[in-house]
């Protein structure tokens, strides 16, 4: 999610969850191309497993940054066509690229030919009046055609016109049985849902019907979401950490990267629902949100609003 899953957050994330695949921000590949690897590109080796994602419509773009994505050591190379933000559009990538399945196509063959790494695609269930089943059935079927195995559908449809990027994330109505109907089509290819999930137990009910499920702004502003994740997904052991354990594990990473000169600000910005309904935490996060900008502020911004929590139901 642009400004959202930068590495600062997906390395939080990661101490919440060994296993849940983490996804970059979308990286406009024209930046890449434009020589921007090393601004957009870096990462911890702790995020791993990580996807990096690209939006662009320019077939040799994207091909480069399958390359470049190899050579940064990511575990997967995933293609935007779902994003429906004006300035998207205005570059010709995103969700306006669903009405151009065959260029779709074209652009993850690039991609395939320059990596070994998995070329995934994100995708909408629609655009406007491209909004049937067999709207989407076809579109899938080019793609797929062209060597994409693995598709995230957001279960709502994209209005390109009239609506704002944060309206189509809410106003389209959710349509998980169309994806459903899609995994059914397509037995072989891996479909993973998206959109509208805030809860393990509705992940669960969807990995009835589907391969896989994304959480996104749920995961962002409710990280501890994904505290069970390992355990209750992927059958690992029950875990006992706290979110106070996983705060305490974030501070050597914060005294790092303020030494290399990272402002505060961008580092505890992704703490704010870490404590979400643990009493305290409007203290917590106030206390951040007043202190964390302050010449000179250091970790100790973040300890004096650990000590707002109440330290025996912050588990």
């Amino acid at each position: 999610m642009m400004d959202c899953t930068d590495r600062f957050a997906r390395y939080l994330l990661r101490l919440i969850s060994r296993r849940a695949v983490l996804y970059t921000e979308m990286v406009p590949a024209a930046a890449i191309a434009h020589g921007k690897a090393a601004r957009f590109l870096p990462f911890d080796r702790a995020e791993h497993p990580v996807a990096v994602q690209f939006g662009g419509s320019d077939p040799d773009e994207l091909a480069a940054c399958a390359r470049w994505a190899e050579r940064y050591g990511y575990d997967e190379v995933n293609l935007n066509v779902g994003c429906p933000s004006d300035r998207v559009q205005s570059g010709r990538f995103g969700a306006c690229l669903m009405a151009e399945p065959a260029h779709v196509a074209h652009c993850v063959a690039a991609m395939r030919e320059a990596t070994s790494l998995p070329v995934t695609v994100k995708t909408r269930i629609g655009i406007d009046d491209q909004d049937t089943d067999a709207d989407l059935t076809a579109f899938i079927a080019e793609v797929a055609a062209a060597g994409c195995e693995t598709f995230i559908v957001h279960a709502r449809k994209a209005w390109l016109q009239g609506l704002s990027p944060r309206e189509n994330r809410e106003v389209p109505p959710l349509n998980y049985p169309r994806v459903h109907r899609l995994k059914g089509e397509f037995p072989s290819l891996e479909i993973i849902i998206n959109g509208g999930l805030r809860t393990l137990d509705e992940s669960l009910e969807q990995l009835q019907h589907v391969d896989g499920v994304m959480l996104g702004r749920e995961a962002y502003h409710n990280p501890w979401v994904l505290a069970e994740v390992d355990q209750r997904i992927y059958g690992d052991a029950p875990g006992s950490r706290t979110r106070l354990d996983v705060l305490e594990d974030y501070l050597p990473f914060v005294s790092k990267e303020l030494s290399r000169g990272t402002a505060l600000p961008a580092l505890t910005r992704h703490l704010l629902g870490l404590f979400q309904g643990v009493p305290g935490s409007r203290r917590f996060r106030r206390h951040i949100s007043e202190n964390a900008h302050r010449r000179g502020a250091g970790i100790e911004v973040i300890e004096d609003a650990a000590a707002c929590l109440s330290r025996d139901q912050a588990a």
